[in-house]
């Protein structure tokens, strides 16, 4: 087994006001995030926005413009990557093409100087945790892309880091073997312990294997929550739309005098005054109605939104449906058997609960779903 080093819960990571810029352009400015001992913590956002500059600073191959990083209390700004108890794993695996998978596996204990039956060991259980024992005499160019991956993630647990650090590390594989990949990863986290963050832009990695994901958007920090937070409970319109595939209806609208919302062809949307009762401001203002498509229902009477069905996506297991209403797009899950062809009028129906509000010239959410999943 390994060490009670790599046993325990791992060193909590706190990144203070840490401001980068690169030849005087702003990469992120005052970013303060905690990742917790023990977490898996995902950082998700576009190609971009920063997400890897992050990681890249915790592990120290980033310096810092402004601002301080933490580990486990301790002030690691001006530490050397080597000093920080971290670990990475990179989307190239960077494996060297002339060693076999043991001595990649052991190379960085090699250089540490550690005792030869001490790395004999450390490689043995890495790869057994791994399922690398049977491969531990060949060399990179003899295994698959899931295999290599395998290989670059116990030389990285084989040093027993504190902190594992992954950067897009499965992007590289096809959709079978991220899949398995994800699993694998979600197994040794709990057999391991210590803190991992994980940077991806691919929200399905997000919220599989998570407990926690970080959104990120410019080099700032829309949210920060669980996976269930983060998708049914989304603070900024950013955080809606990227989230959730197909992502979450964002209708325009104005508020009306009476507390309703009303969109730009007129249309009342039945239901929302329900959600907008209480709120004093005056109507007129702005908002975006959001809805995620599996909230519809369509009904069989005209008391749901009217609209004209323009496309259908089969999937096997449901179908989405490509709606427009005035010179809004609307997309809703199809849960009944009904033979709906484009053309056809529907009645989308949803209920008030299910509805997020968000300000849109603020981008804030000015209410939440009560229901943690949409059940019309």
């Amino acid at each position: 087994m390994m060490s009670d080093r790599a046993n325990s819960r791992g060193a909590g990571i706190a990144v203070a006001g840490v401001t980068k810029r690169y030849d005087g352009n702003t990469i992120m400015a005052d970013l303060n995030v905690v990742f917790e001992p023990g977490e898996l913590t995902v950082v998700l956002g576009p190609s971009g926005c920063g997400k890897s500059t992050l990681l890249r600073i915790v592990a120290g191959l980033e310096p810092v413009t402004h601002g301080r990083i933490l580990i486990g209390g301790e002030d690691v700004t001006l530490r050397p990557p080597g000093e920080r108890g971290c670990s990475m794993v990179f989307q190239h695996y960077a494996l060297y093409p002339h060693m076999s998978v043991a001595d990649n596996i052991g190379y960085a204990l090699t250089l540490a100087g550690l005792p030869r039956t001490e790395r004999q060991r450390r490689i043995a259980d890495a790869a057994s945790m791994l399922r690398l024992t049977e491969l531990l005499k060949r060399r990179p160019d003899q295994l698959s892309g899931g295999q290599r991956q395998r290989v670059a993630i116990a030389r990285a647990i084989a040093r027993q880091p504190a902190i594992l650090l992954f950067d897009e590390a499965l992007s590289n594989l096809d959709a079978k073997l991220r899949h398995e990949m994800r699993m694998e990863l979600r197994r040794l986290h709990k057999e391991i312990g210590g803190t991992t963050i994980f940077v991806t832009h691919d929200q399905t990695e997000a919220m599989t294997l998570a407990d926690r994901i970080v959104v990120m958007n410019r080099g700032c920090i829309e949210q920060i929550g669980t996976p269930g937070d983060i998708y049914h409970r989304p603070r900024t319109p950013f955080v809606a739309s990227f989230i959730g595939s197909p992502p979450m209806n964002l209708l325009e609208a104005t508020r009306a005098p009476d507390g309703g919302a009303v969109l730009p062809d007129g249309t009342a949307l039945p239901l929302v005054e329900r959600a907008l009762r209480g709120d004093n401001e005056a109507g007129g203002a702005r908002i975006l109605v959001g809805i995620r498509p599996e909230a519809f229902v369509v009904r069989h009477d005209a008391s749901g939104l009217q609209c004209t069905l323009e496309a259908i996506e089969d999937l096997g297991s449901h179908r989405l449906l490509y709606c427009r209403l005035g010179r809004q797009r609307i997309i809703a899950t199809q849960r009944d058997a009904a033979d709906y062809r484009t053309g056809d009028r529907l009645s989308l129906g949803y209920r008030p609960e299910h509805v997020t509000l968000f300000d849109a010239a603020m981008g804030a959410a000015l209410t939440m779903p009560g229901f943690a999943e949409a059940t019309a």
